[in-house]
């Protein structure tokens, strides 16, 4: 039997097992992470309650004895209630089958002290395309442990995914992995492992070495044709079926399946939710291969994905746009009814982290910044070092409103029952000198609710006048969560809100019935004072971030 159709039937045989596995483990342990799916939407449950992700990602080499006290203090400043942080092949597997867990077991173990819950990444095959963090007995056999090659037969920095022994190697060692993390984490500490990272290639659409052309020029699988509604076409090689996308969809096809090979191991002995990350492309502009990175999973071959890698419960985007329109475009091409939303790399400081709330408003199970610890100096546009406050406080921000009520928000998400807006960017390069004060980049939204339309105006006011001095940046976010007919939850910062009734009541006087601020304690809001008066006469104002609690009625 040839090693390529053992490893596939292999691999069947283990989402079989996979699937038995998690669903005997679910049923007898309810406090096992797992996803929860009802009507296209998706939840977390951790501890068997509701869990949104207020997540971090620290640096690639910070997950190192000596380096984890600057990771946690950065944590803690943050607020978060997980931390995203990598697991390297290399320290793992210094020798051939001998693991190494004193890394492992000490990030658990500080987490736990730390309150805070773990998203492992491991950085093995794959590590932003290339193969840095495979073991350095790996890397010193390069005939059997390859790279790809090529169109026009030169090195590519990229492992190639037609090698068996470097995924036989991978299966091996995240399988181990997976079974120290059953018996080590009784306690549930690490919620999500991510497998490998920002997988595929650059500078070249794919392999073109001897052994990768002759798979090329065979039959397309059964199931990728299936995939890409392409039934007809057997016994047809990649290029007849596929044309001018030949080279990315074979590519991402061996790419998902290897690392579908390599999550179905790993499930078959603990079944943690299991995500990929993506280096993805503008879903604007996206150019044509390889001008973004191939192989990952793209919005344009989810589909390819799906099919070679069910063990992997998400396909996620590593958000690193600036454009608003783009970013928001690329949170709903990933919000999908037979994927969770979840973004676990993004820019971390600045106007980039209102998309926190749009993530949200489009049914997020969480979010993690990149980089977002101590042990680098991180700089800003003019080169000088970031501060504490430029560096964490628009992400702690964010998370000091809402991990509070992360519970309540999550379950609340779950239902349908969250709405969000952001402030939007308008382009600022209207003449010499222009300025974000000197723009109009305010756009205003509304909201739609059953029986009530929520007005949303963003900057900062002084009664119904927005006040000239305005921030630096499109900072303005609301997220308003409709708690039963005419009753809200909302948490915003720089925007006012004016609610008015619609439908069959639209043209009817109303009033506030009571207005609360106050907090979550415990999962439950504790008002701290009633507003009335100016506080409620020229909108709700959110001059400072704050949580209020509404009743509305109609006379």
């Amino acid at each position: 039997m040839k090693l390529s159709y053992r490893l596939h039937i292999m691999a069947i045989l283990l989402a079989l097992t996979c699937h038995l596995s998690s669903t005997r483990a679910q049923a007898t342990d309810p406090s096992m992470p797992h996803l929860v799916h009802e009507n296209g939407r998706h939840m977390l449950m951790v501890d068997g309650e509701p869990f949104l992700i207020l997540g971090a990602q620290c640096h690639n080499s910070s997950a190192w004895p000596a380096t984890l006290p600057r990771v946690w203090s950065a944590m803690t400043a943050l607020n978060v209630n997980t931390l995203e942080i990598p697991i390297y092949w290399e320290q793992f597997e210094p020798e051939p089958g001998r693991y190494d867990y004193h890394v492992i077991d000490a990030i658990i173990t500080q987490a736990r002290e730390h309150d805070v819950r773990l998203i492992l990444l491991w950085f093995a095959t794959w590590k932003n395309g290339s193969n840095h963090y495979m073991p350095q007995w790996m890397k010193l056999q390069p005939q059997k442990y390859p790279n790809i090659t090529g169109a026009q037969g030169q090195p590519i920095d990229s492992p190639s995914p037609h090698a068996p022994a470097t995924l036989e190697a991978d299966i091996r060692a995240f399988t181990a992995f997976m079974k120290h993390l059953k018996e080590f984490d009784a306690q549930h500490t690490v919620i999500m492992v991510q497998v490998e990272n920002e997988p595929g290639s650059w500078d070249s659409v794919r392999d073109y070495s001897p052994a990768a052309q002759k798979i090329f020029n065979s039959p397309v699988p059964a199931a990728a044709l299936a995939a890409m509604k392409k039934s007809g076409a057997s016994n047809r090689n990649w290029r007849d079926v596929f044309g001018r996308d030949a080279d990315e969809f074979f590519q991402v096809w061996h790419v998902a399946s290897y690392i579908g090979q390599v999550a179905a191991a790993g499930k078959a002995v603990y079944p943690l939710p299991l995500l990929v990350n993506g280096s993805i492309r503008d879903p604007f502009h996206p150019g044509w291969p390889p001008t973004y990175q191939v192989g990952g999973p793209n919005d344009n071959v989810f589909e390819l994905w799906k099919a070679a890698a069910p063990a992997v419960d998400i396909l996620s985007p590593d958000i690193y746009l600036s454009d608003t329109d783009a970013y928001l475009k690329v949170l709903q091409l990933y919000n999908r009814p037979d994927n969770p939303l979840f973004v676990p790399e993004t820019i971390g400081h600045g106007a980039i982290t209102r998309f926190f709330f749009a993530a949200l408003g489009n049914g997020a199970i969480g979010y993690a910044p990149f980089g977002m610890d101590d042990t680098i100096i991180s700089t800003g546009r003019d080169g000088e070092p970031l501060s504490a406050e430029e560096k964490y406080g628009d992400t702690a921000l964010n998370y000091r409103l809402i991990k509070p009520m992360a519970q309540e928000i999550a379950r609340l998400n779950f239902a349908g029952k969250v709405q969000t807006a952001v402030q939007m960017a308008v382009d600022s390069t209207s003449g010499p000198g222009s300025s974000w004060d000197r723009v109009h980049y305010i756009t205003d939204q509304t909201l739609h609710f059953d029986g009530w339309d929520a007005d949303i105006a963003f900057g900062r006011f002084q009664r119904l006048a927005r006040i000239q001095n305005q921030p630096e940046g499109p900072d303005g976010r609301i997220l308003i969560a409709e708690l039963s007919k005419g009753q809200y939850l909302l948490a915003g910062y720089h925007c006012r809100v004016l609610f008015r009734p619609n439908g069959e009541n639209r043209e009817r006087p109303w009033q506030y019935l009571r207005v609360e601020e106050g907090r979550y304690v415990d999962g439950v809001f504790k008002a701290e004072r009633i507003l009335n008066g100016d506080q409620t006469d020229w909108g709700l104002v959110f001059a400072t971030p704050a949580v209020l609690r509404v009743q509305l009625y109609t006379r």
